[in-house]
C-alpha cells in the first residue's frame, strides 16, 4: 500500500500495522493509515477516484 500511495505522490507518515491486532490469541492484523494533512486526505480522495 505504501508503494502504491507513494507511485501516486501520496505519503501517509502514520502507515503501519496495529500491534494490538498481531497480540490477539487470534491474531487479524489491521492497517493503521494515521494521521494526515487535509491536502494529503484530498489528494488521496482524488487518486481513489
Amino acid at each position: 500500500m505504501r508503494m502504491a500511495l507513494a507511485n501516486a505522490g501520496i505519503t501517509l507518515p502514520s502507515l503501519r500495522l496495529d500491534a494490538a491486532s498481531l497480540a490477539r490469541e487470534a491474531p487479524c492484523p489491521r492497517v493503521e493509515l494515521g494521521g494526515c494533512s487535509a491536502e494529503i486526505a484530498a489528494r488521496l480522495a482524488a487518486a481513489l477516484r
